[in-house]
């Protein structure tokens, strides 16, 4: 039976049914945005210095051994109403580490332990950290739709503002036959990687062969890729709208692709309402590929299948592309466009990944 109890600065989880199983628990806790660090620890059943000293050689024993190592001792207590206070904590457990353990050494400015005790309502004790991934908690933040591909860019952004705090859902453009079955599961294990920090994820499934086909015989080629984006983006708004979201989120990188300069991202841009963040708009490919790497996406992203703006990308694409003119090859498609996306919206595949 586990227990979260809530300590300022700390939260405290406790396995009141026995001892703490840290190789189950650690890889549960350690994805949950808004952790700064794990700390495996004790709490000790008596308030007392006598049961501190006792578990605080037991516990540097049974971690360190015989070892010839460096230490130090680091208390805090916020508790006032335990007797002793804290540098005298860290004194007198301090040199009954040394009376029993001759293998250790103190060294206040670079130890290679340290002891952390910690006087609550409870006495709390550890001395290895876990860094973690921090961020804001999950959701506090609003919700955005992310568009999502099987590459390597949107994952990550999905993710960063996750961290952020935001509650995040993807919108998948499938295009059958011309993307594959396998393609559009590479996704799905791309959102079941984002659910293992989220807890769960809504994926959108929308179906644009129709509409990526019509787009291809009527507007020039060299700037398909730039009425595809805005298409998608149109379709994702309306879905994110639908959803209660407050924003669209995109892994599209400053100078990455052609679509992705300056010009191209304006003239995407300028057919949304809401705010588009773009969380990897300054950072290059090397920076990208570390955090994939970092959160586990990065193998599946690199799985070759490829996606429907790879499969219908232009030979020789635009990289300025104009609004003016953009919007002018739109003209005359409009009333096919949204009644394409119309459809496509209406069908769309809902999967719930947890």
């Amino acid at each position: 039976n586990y227990y979260v109890v809530r300590e300022p600065g700390r939260l405290i989880v406790e396995d009141r049914g026995g001892e703490m199983d840290y190789d189950l628990v650690i890889p549960r806790v350690e994805p949950i945005f808004g952790l700064v660090a794990l700390c495996p620890g004790i709490r000790l059943q008596e308030m007392s210095m006598d049961a501190i000293k006792e578990e605080a050689l037991r516990h540097m024993q049974e971690l360190y051994g015989d070892k010839p190592m460096t230490f130090k001792v680091n208390a805090r207590r916020s508790n006032k109403g335990f007797g002793v206070a804290s540098m005298q904590i860290a004194a007198d457990v301090g040199e009954y580490i040394l009376d029993h353990m001759p293998n250790m050494t103190v060294n206040v400015k670079t130890p290679d332990v340290v002891l952390n005790i910690e006087v609550r309502n409870r006495i709390y004790m550890y001395s290895k950290i876990i860094k973690t991934y921090g961020g804001l908690p999950y959701g506090s933040s609003g919700k955005g739709v992310s568009l999502l591909s099987g590459g390597i860019d949107s994952p990550v952004a999905t993710w960063m503002m996750a961290k952020r705090g935001v509650e995040v859902e993807g919108v998948y453009f499938h295009s059958p036959p011309y993307t594959s079955e396998w393609a559009k599961q590479k996704v799905i294990d791309l959102a079941k990687r984002i659910a293992d920090f989220t807890g769960e994820f809504k994926l959108y499934v929308v179906s644009f062969t129709d509409l990526q086909l019509y787009l291809l015989e009527n507007v020039p080629h060299d700037k398909l890729t730039i009425h595809l984006k805005r298409a998608m983006m149109r379709a994702a708004e309306k879905i994110a709208e639908k959803d209660g979201a407050w924003s669209l989120i995109t892994g599209e990188s400053v100078g990455q692709v052609a679509s992705q300069t300056m010009q191209g991202i304006y003239a995407i841009n300028a057919v949304c309402n809401m705010p588009v963040l773009r969380p990897l708009a300054g950072m290059d490919k090397q920076e990208i590929v570390d955090i994939a790497e970092k959160i586990g996406t990065f193998e599946t992203s690199i799985q070759p299948f490829e996606d429907c703006c790879t499969i219908f990308v232009a030979k020789h694409p635009v990289t300025k592309g104009n609004l003016k003119r953009i919007k002018k090859s739109e003209e005359h498609l409009d009333d096919v466009i949204d009644d394409l996306m119309k459809k496509a919206i209406d069908s769309t595949e809902i999967i719930h990944v947890k």
